[in-house]
């Protein structure tokens, strides 16, 4: 394999965010290993998309609300290293997977509660840990966050706290593997119109026009304000970048 080829591992890279971090990622030269949990179809689409660019790309099945499955997701990764790349390494990995749903606190349950720890902070907090071993010297970990973390939306207590515990696991990796000069740190986007949440903002016009207004910039976020700045993190020039909460909200609170 040529040396300078670096491989990025995407969750949820099939739709939304997820897919426009993947093409970005690919069109900065890197190749790209993307995971989906029901968009099969989707994600090999995107597989597509990044082969046409002149990069290598796979797609893998992950549901990480599944913890049990951590282990055989891990051995798939290990064969397609093997098998595509022949190697048993990758350099980027990006926790974006998740999913969202508006549930008030007094009617969240400990269901509610088990999937989005689950999905949003376990599953990412174990598949850092056994991927290490994977991770080349010098590679990037970025973590999705929220600017929910920060300002209140309602019904997203149990996600905020989640991905507050992202916030807080990323410092501490940046300490704990800067002796690899791994570098860690968590993006936390605004207002994005995507399908997230049941397209919650897409399908409501009125509280897009709202946040639209908040924002610095006079809109809500688009997927393609967010691929950019996972590509940045993982260049070299974002080398001296670690263990920071980047906000991409075009200044919401400001």
């Amino acid at each position: 394999m040529n040396q300078n080829n670096k491989i990025a591992l995407v969750t949820g890279g099939s739709r939304g965010l997820g897919r426009d971090m993947a093409l970005r990622l690919a069109e900065k030269g890197n190749d790209v290993i993307i995971t989906y949990q029901s968009k099969k179809e989707a994600a090999e689409d995107v597989v597509k998309e990044i082969e046409k660019i002149g990069r290598k790309a796979a797609a893998l099945f992950l549901d990480t609300s599944d913890f049990d499955s951590l282990d055989a997701f891990i051995d798939q990764l290990k064969a397609v290293l093997n098998s595509k790349w022949q190697t048993e390494h990758f350099d980027f990995l990006v926790n974006n997977a998740g999913m969202g749903s508006t549930i008030p606190f007094e009617k969240a349950t400990p269901n509610d509660f088990d999937l989005f720890m689950n999905v949003h902070f376990k599953s990412v907090y174990f598949l850092i840990q056994k991927s290490l071993a994977f991770i080349n010297n010098n590679g990037r970990i970025v973590n999705i966050s929220s600017g929910s973390t920060r300002s209140f939306v309602f019904g997203y207590s149990i996600y905020a706290s989640m991905k507050g515990a992202i916030e807080t696991l990323t410092k501490y990796l940046a300490k704990e593997l800067g002796n690899r000069g791994i570098t860690v740190n968590v993006l936390a986007p605004g207002p994005i119109e995507t399908d997230f949440n049941n397209a919650a903002i897409r399908n409501n016009p009125e509280r897009k026009a709202m946040m639209g207004t908040m924002a610095a910039l006079g809109r809500v976020g688009q997927a393609n304000d967010i691929g950019g700045i996972v590509a940045f993190l993982c260049s070299e020039d974002a080398g001296w970048i670690t263990g920071q909460r980047i906000e991409a909200s075009g200044g919401l609170t400001l």
